[in-house]
């Protein structure tokens, strides 16, 4: 009997977590399906080789940027 319960739990919870899960993922598709119509989809999607070079530019300006001076106590 008390096998019969943990079992029946543990769907329960597996139950709730994929709700869960399932509305959480549906919500982050909604927005950005929304604004499609916005000025956004004026602007054609960038390559993949494009968004390489951009992510490799920002890391490179992270890189350059100097350190903040620490407070010295």
């Amino acid at each position: 009997m008390r096998a019969i319960f943990s079992v029946v739990g543990l769907l329960v919870v597996v139950a709730i977590v994929g709700l869960l899960a399932r509305k959480q993922l549906t919500t982050a598709v909604a927005p950005a399906a929304s604004t499609a119509g916005g000025p956004a989809a004026a602007v054609p999607a960038a390559t993949p080789q494009q968004q390489v070079q951009q992510f490799q530019q920002a890391v490179q300006g992270a890189m350059q940027a100097p350190r903040p001076d620490p407070d010295t106590k």
